[in-house]
């Protein structure tokens, strides 16, 4: 048995967090996994997981070979892949880190219409609302929501995005419309706490500067797509992405409150860790993702 195919079983345990899981998603033995993963570490002379009859933990050894092995194992398969495209034939699987709110959302079609359209790629998609560490953690992509900041990460922008400050009719007929963003201060307010302000809400100031407001209210919550339903329910204003914004603001379920002090600039992109190699598969995702959003722009 080769090392690569046990440094992959390592890969694959650590990722599932677990032996059980592991062979359930890849198909094989619990015992084979273990076997393997035993086999590496007598081959290493060092200890990489800690066991137990519930659980497992990376010990300090094994925490550094999974992040080399999982930088290697990405150069062979992204070498493989260069190698496939030169034939024509693009394969694999594609780890994929994406916000709940984007698959939860219409253009989360676009995840589904990628797996019609390429039924050799197989697309695992991981939802998560935290900024996931592509190279730590495994991943070949992430999409993410925001205004991108400096990284080491490649970005490539699908769409544009924009955020709309919302509430109720009856919201606004009880506190009043803000006029400044001051004002949000002293009124009830939502807090999405994937938000990275949290509770201080950024918007362009009276002299067109950034401020920072703080809030509060009776609702904090993780997931937009709750923010949107207390703030139709009359709870407070909420920040939402404008494609979940959207369906209310057209039927007047919601209004929009201080449109010119939104800080702009923000959009959807797709992230990769910069590699020597581009993995095909990753590329032709990539592309896809750009020409779906653009033939949705044109519509």
């Amino acid at each position: 048995m080769d090392t690569l195919t046990r440094m992959r079983a390592f890969i694959d345990v650590v990722e599932a967090e677990g032996f059980s899981a592991a062979a359930r998603k890849i198909g094989r033995s619990k015992a084979l996994l273990s076997k393997y993963v035993r086999e590496l570490e007598d081959e290493l002379g060092a200890l990489l997981l800690n066991r137990t009859t519930r659980q497992f933990s990376m010990t300090e050894a094994g925490h550094t070979y999974y992040r080399r092995a999982s930088e290697i194992v990405r150069e062979v398969d992204s070498l493989a892949d260069a190698v496939r495209e030169s034939s024509g034939d693009v394969r694999g699987r594609i780890k994929l880190s994406a916000p709940r709110t984007f698959a939860d959302a219409p253009i989360g079609q676009s995840l589904i219409d990628f797996a019609k359209q390429y039924p050799d790629i197989v697309l695992d998609i991981q939802l998560d609302d935290r900024f996931v560490d592509l190279v730590e953690e495994g991943f070949d992509l992430a999409v993410r929501i925001s205004r991108l900041e400096n990284s080491s990460l490649i970005a490539r922008r699908l769409a544009p995005f924009s955020i709309r400050l919302c509430a109720s009719p009856e919201l606004i007929a009880k506190h009043g419309m803000p006029t400044r963003p001051q004002d949000l201060g002293r009124m009830p307010c939502i807090v999405d706490t994937n938000g990275r302000g949290l509770n201080n809400w950024p918007f362009k100031g009276d002299n067109g500067d950034p401020v920072s407001v703080a809030v509060s209210g009776p609702i904090e919550v993780n997931s937009p797509m709750t923010a949107r339903a207390a703030a139709l329910a009359g709870l407070g204003f909420s920040v939402l992405p404008d494609f979940i914004a959207a369906p209310d603001l057209e039927s007047g379920r919601l209004v929009t409150a201080l449109d010119d002090r939104i800080l702009s600039g923000g959009g959807i992109f797709a992230v990769y860790p910069h590699r020597r190699y581009l993995p095909a598969k990753v590329r032709v995702f990539v592309d896809f993702l750009v020409q779906w959003f653009k033939s949705r722009e044109a519509a």
